[in-house]
């Protein structure tokens, strides 16, 4: 069904029939439209500028469709200026929060509902759609700008599509101006709580209007289960989150990352059945701190780590914990180019992890650093720890491959090394196999595959 402002109501048995003419194409007529309309109903709205004092609440399976993100804008009347004095937002908690700070509000335990073909510009808000246990969500063609907290805000989300995006400022900015307030990186562009059966594809994340430490997540999620985040250009200094609750059977895939996949968990975690919390493949990561851990069941994949030499500030993956951690965790098959401090550095006891079949070059860094490239607590159970079949070449500034005594029993073996400092403190038994990538890495990733991977080369796609 279609709903348009002119309206003329049937009734056959207990099906409504809709026969209108004409789009909407004004503030009151899309209020009445959204109030009016029964679940089922699309309402399509003309180009032009639409300024709202209050949310539209949509019902199940209703569809609100624009003339396109550069035609149709919502955006808060400037009258509407909710309070901030609710965000920080509590999370995990729905008390507490202001769901009505948000354009669109989805109605509790919706069903099948579509956004799409449009701007929603919220720089006085706390973001742009807020939904309570939506299934079948479907946000597509949307520009999300300048949200206070965050862009999309959902609890219990499930079989939700994502897709086609643009989140510019989509978050971080409750606290700008305000002496002596600092919330720290809050909010995400995408910020869930129990989200299920999800796919984020084909979505941009950008911030311009604040500082690096004080910008927003891409994606947020606390707790992911069998979700499928793909194909994504996310430039803001954490890319994704997933903290600490029971994630399982999460793909991260293709995306440009431009900061960290943040994915710890006290402990490392449960692992779930599948054996799989996250696997993380063919991304393209331009920040040296690009993944923190820890996590048990995670394999890291046939991505490229392509770091500056000037900007030497992290290690790849980085674990601050306390726990001790069981594992298990894969690394293999990457590409790693000039990471700084080092390739992995685990504060906390971390056993079961393999490291094999990548290639690692590093570079004097403006630093310059010369600590080990792999750091491990000195409780870990190094029967566990393998670092087999690498090659690891360092060009310049010659570095160890371990930084501490104990790190020294892990089990070594089979890799080319080059420039390596420290070789003459554990054994590498040659056995033959090759060193390196099982096969030459080569994908697309970021939006709809704009750029295209090739060993160590990044560059546009072919049409981009």
């Amino acid at each position: 069904m279609k709903l348009y402002l002119k309206c003329i109501l049937f009734s056959f048995a207990t099906i409504p029939v809709f026969a209108f003419a004409g789009s909407v194409d004004s503030v009151s007529a899309l209020i009445a439209a959204v109030r009016d309309g029964g679940e089922g109903t699309t309402i399509e709205i003309a180009a032009g500028i639409y300024e709202l004092s209050a949310p539209l609440e949509l019902k199940s399976r209703m569809t609100l469709k624009g003339a396109g993100m550069d035609r149709t804008i919502l955006a808060n009347a400037r009258g509407w200026k909710p309070p901030t004095k609710a965000l920080p937002d509590p999370e995990t908690k729905q008390e507490g929060l202001d769901t009505d700070a948000y354009l669109i509000r989805l109605r509790r335990d919706s069903t099948g509902i579509t956004v799409s073909d449009m701007t929603l510009h919220g720089p006085q808000l706390h973001g742009a759609v807020f939904a309570w246990f939506p299934v079948d969500l479907h946000l597509h063609h949307l520009r999300i700008k300048e949200t206070m907290w965050s862009g999309v805000r959902t609890f219990g989300m499930k079989k939700a599509r994502i897709h086609d995006c643009q989140f510019i400022d989509a978050g971080g900015r409750w606290n700008q101006g305000q002496p002596g307030v600092n919330g720290g990186i809050t909010g995400g562009g995408i910020f869930a709580v129990w989200m299920e059966d999800c796919e984020v594809f084909n979505n941009r994340f950008t911030a311009t209007q604040v500082a690096p430490e004080r910008g927003y997540y891409g994606i947020k999620v606390r707790l992911g289960k069998r979700c499928h985040i793909h194909h994504n250009a996310i430039e803001t200094n954490f890319s994704m989150e997933f903290p600490f609750e029971n994630d399982e059977d999460n793909e991260i895939d293709h995306n440009v990352c431009h900061g960290t996949i943040s994915i710890p968990k006290h402990a490392g975690g449960p692992v779930p059945k599948s054996g799989k919390t996250f696997r993380i493949h063919h991304n393209w990561f331009k920040d040296t701190y690009s993944i923190e851990f820890v996590r048990n069941g995670v394999e890291i994949d046939h991505n490229l780590f392509d770091f500056d030499t000037k900007k030497d500030h992290g290690n790849l993956i980085s674990g601050f914990g306390d726990a001790p951690a069981n594992g298990p965790a894969s690394f293999h098959d990457n590409l790693v180019n000039n990471p700084g401090r080092g390739v992995i550095w685990l504060n906390e006891v971390f056993d079961n992890l393999e490291v094999y079949n990548n290639h690692i070059v590093t570079r004097t860094t403006a630093t310059p650093r010369m600590e080990g490239l792999f750091g491990f607590n000195a409780g870990c159970d190094f029967k566990t720890i393998t670092i087999r079949d690498n090659v690891i070449e360092c060009q310049g500034q010659e570095r160890p491959l371990l930084r501490n005594r104990e790190s020294y029993a892990a089990r070594i073996r089979n890799n080319r090394l080059k420039n390596v400092s420290d070789t003459a403190r554990f054994e590498n038994p040659q056995d033959g196999r090759p060193a390196g990538l099982e096969a030459a890495l080569k994908f697309e990733c970021g939006v709809h595959g704009e750029y295209t991977i090739d060993g160590w080369q990044a560059k546009p796609s072919a049409g981009q």
